[in-house]
């Protein structure tokens, strides 16, 4: 069983082997996917894909119907992989406490690790890049990026308010905006981190914002 505490267990499951076809297919995605975080989408060209994965333009096209086909499959990748790792995350940390407060802090302190490890390897999210750059992309790709921030509020503001039927909060305080905000250190964490070149942030300011909840509802 995978030890959740430890970020790098999370992050090196064991996938089956992949075909030919299927690994060049990650291959492009995980090119683009770095080039549109570090660039933007506007100034990532199909052409560069092509060049830095070593496939000719009718390959890309043989995966990718255009751009935007692309940048969906990529968001719809990284859905699937974050709610995969928020639940194991989230299981994990309930596991080891069954008050829902404690539970949160725990996971809060899992999540400050996951990220600063994830930002060793990658200073940026594809989240971002599209509601940053939503003209850039079709309504598809809006409609998944703007999918992803409320499955975010919908799972922090749920379990904010089974912490607050438990625990009074010590102060009025809107549990959706609260649940908002971890979205919010978060994606703010990973600019902080990409600007100062500091892969701590994002997981010193999501430690501080556990603080905050655990003074709000003790």
């Amino acid at each position: 069983m995978l030890d959740v505490a430890d970020p790098k267990t999370v992050l090196t499951v064991q996938s089956p082997p992949l075909s030919k076809g299927a690994a060049t297919r990650a291959r492009i995605m995980d090119l683009a996917y770095d080039r549109i975080v570090d660039k933007g989408f506007a100034a990532t060209s199909i052409e560069e894909l092509v060049e830095a994965g070593g496939i000719t333009k009718s390959g890309f096209f043989y995966h990718f119907k255009d751009k935007n086909d692309l940048a969906r499959q990529l968001i719809d990748r990284f859905i699937e992989e974050d709610e995969a790792l928020l639940d194991s995350l989230e299981s994990r940390a309930r596991s080891l406490h069954e008050d829902p407060l404690h539970a949160y802090l725990i996971f809060l302190k899992f999540t400050a690790e996951v990220m600063e490890e994830v930002l060793k390897v990658r200073l940026g999210c594809i989240v971002a890049a599209i509601v940053i750059q939503d003209s850039a992309f079709d309504a598809g790709v809006r409609e998944r990026g703007l999918e992803i921030v409320m499955s975010w509020r919908r799972r922090y503001q749920a379990w904010l308010e089974e912490i607050a039927a438990v625990h009074p909060p010590r102060m009025a305080v809107d549990l959706e905006t609260l649940a908002d905000q971890m979205t919010v250190i978060v994606e703010g964490g990973i600019l902080l981190a990409k600007g100062l070149r500091d892969p701590s942030q994002a997981a010193r300011h999501i430690l501080l914002y556990r603080d905050s909840v655990r003074l709000l509802f003790s």
